[in-house]
């Protein structure tokens, strides 16, 4: 009898693809208004509303995505992962392509709705994470999570480099703010087309579930009003909100108190994805293999919150390359462990809904931190990455409260 044959590394493949592409937009999106060539809005705008559209930009992905992944989670549970996947994908490049066009246009309302498409259609990682947990058992899903973060790693490695190089002039003089974002839009549409050709279907059992827009206020309600949700879930939004302030405004504190350059921060983010692979791709599984996820989330999350407190401390550059890691590790360990833990919580048939909720929560981690953000670096750019640590630690606090006698056991 055949082998069926495993369907993780396509899975690996379809993520690292995606995430080349989420990484590329790193240096490039805070370089159109901060720095010394922004662009986007002119030299007119001073800086409190620079701050602020910077801000509404960065939470339009996420405002979309709140209402567009758990409807695509559930879909997932209907009709199967992989057709899910592909509407994902496809909305996804054409955001690209939309994206490209606005900066070559210096058309403000077509950049956010660049934005704003891929986030609606943009469930492709909860359809992932519900393809890993298909295949899964209890034993095994930390490790197989921690797989497809090690393909987070892997993009990230090379996705922010090659960002930062593409847009880049002096590299290519007919490089720009627009080329990363079309060469992303290619690599998308390849990605598509593996996914027909090579992308297995994971679901075993289709499940009918109710499909409405409004989906993600009521994941939200399901989330703090059910015991075994509730108190994981909360601390996923803590988590969320914390480590979103770090990733969406620590490029800006480069940009403005370093005078980081769009080549330097891919550059640097390259290095954190090293790191982030590294952890994923070979600390993870042997962690897996000897505590319960609960038990390393209990020292990970304190780690995730102190060194995000530590990267403030550097007044040199070099610095950063020597702090970062720590980040990338705590990160890499945390969160396989909570998307595992997650994932326990319900049966097999309902995988797709519970990974719509953590959607949900993650969406609203997201969209928060934007819209203070462009606000708090007017008053100090590092502000954000402080409240960040600051959320990172009460999420620790809640952590230990709900779950630590459960890790010691």
């Amino acid at each position: 009898m055949k082998a069926t044959r495993s369907p993780l590394f396509t899975i690996f493949l379809t993520v690292f693809i995606d995430m080349l592409g989420v990484g590329i937009i790193i240096p490039v999106l805070p370089a159109l208004f901060f720095g010394s060539e922004a662009t986007m809005l002119g030299v007119g705008v001073d800086d409190a509303t620079r701050n602020l559209l910077y801000g509404a930009l960065l939470a339009s992905f996420p405002l979309l995505q709140f209402f567009g992944a758990p409807m695509l989670g559930s879909l997932s549970d209907r009709y199967g992962r992989k057709p899910v996947l592909l509407i994902s994908q496809i909305g996804t490049m054409i955001g690209y392509m939309l994206l490209a066009l606005a900066i070559y246009w210096q058309n403000l309302p077509l950049l956010f709705f660049s934005r704003m498409l891929p986030g609606f259609t943009g469930g492709n990682i909860a359809v992932i994470l519900s393809s890993i947990a298909d295949i899964s058992d209890a034993q095994s899903k930390a490790k197989n999570f921690g797989l497809v973060g090690m393909a987070f790693g892997l993009g990230f490695i090379l996705g922010p480099t090659i960002g930062g190089i593409l847009a880049d002039d002096t590299v290519v003089s007919w490089f720009s703010h627009a080329t990363p974002f079309l060469f992303t839009a290619v690599l998308t549409l390849l990605n598509v087309v593996f996914v027909v050709l090579f992308f297995p279907e994971t679901l075993r059992t289709r499940r009918t579930t109710r499909i409405n827009p409004l989906t993600g206020f009521r994941n939200l309600a399901l989330s703090f009003g059910t015991p075994n949700l509730r108190n994981i879930f909360i601390v996923v939004l803590l988590l969320s909100l914390g480590f979103t302030f770090f990733t969406q405004f620590f490029a800006v504190y480069l940009y403005e108190d370093f005078a980081f350059t769009e080549k330097s921060i891919g550059i640097l983010f390259g290095w954190i994805g090293i790191w982030l692979a590294l952890t994923q791709g070979l600390v993870v599984p042997l962690l897996s293999k000897r505590f319960a996820p609960q038990t390393i989330l209990t020292y990970s999350i304190l780690a995730l919150s102190g060194s995000l407190v530590v990267i403030l401390l550097p007044n040199a550059a070099w610095a950063f390359y020597v702090l970062n890691p720590l980040i990338a590790i705590a990160q890499g360990i945390t969160s396989p462990n909570l998307t595992a833990t997650i994932s326990m919580q319900a049966n097999e048939e309902q995988q797709g809904e519970i990974m719509g909720i953590n959607q949900s929560m993650q969406s609203l981690g997201q969209l928060i931190p934007p819209l203070i953000g462009g606000y708090l670096i007017g008053i100090d750019n590092s502000l954000p990455i402080w409240v960040g640590g600051g959320l990172v630690l009460l999420g620790w606090v809640f952590f230990v409260w709900f779950f630590g006698g459960k890790a010691r056991g």
